[in-house]
């Protein structure tokens, strides 16, 4: 297995597939990532060389990724909480925070049903 920013990816997958286990890159990013770095995207991650790594590494410093990425989004979240918006009442509920339907739904995030009684008319 190969090792990029941290990150140990699979061997046997193409690295455009495999750059995506990585927090913070997509279908997308990989692609541009390996544009730049003048790599095909049917390589398989044992064929690359030292070198290919070492200039995939490169162009993904410009990309914030792993521990950066996930300390940001955590931080958001808590700025949301602090300034009382309804996004931040609903994380602090564990609750769906993007206008799902949760009067029906939203069970796993609920937990199991508490029946009440005489609630059926």
């Amino acid at each position: 297995m190969a090792r990029i920013n941290g990150v140990e990816i699979p061997n046997n997958k193409r690295v455009v597939v495999a750059l995506t286990y990585i927090y913070g890159v997509g279908n997308s990013t990989a692609q541009k990532i390996l544009k730049n770095a003048q790599i095909s995207e049917d390589v398989r991650v044992k064929d690359l060389t030292e070198e290919q790594i070492k200039d995939i590494t490169q162009e993904l410093g410009s990309v914030k990724t792993e521990g950066d990425l996930r300390r940001e989004v955590s931080l958001n979240i808590k700025r949301l909480m602090e300034i009382g918006s309804y996004r931040g009442i609903r994380h602090r509920k564990s609750l769906p925070a993007r206008g799902q339907s949760s009067k029906t739904n939203a069970r796993t995030v609920k937990g199991p049903r508490k029946t009440v009684a005489n609630k059926k008319k």
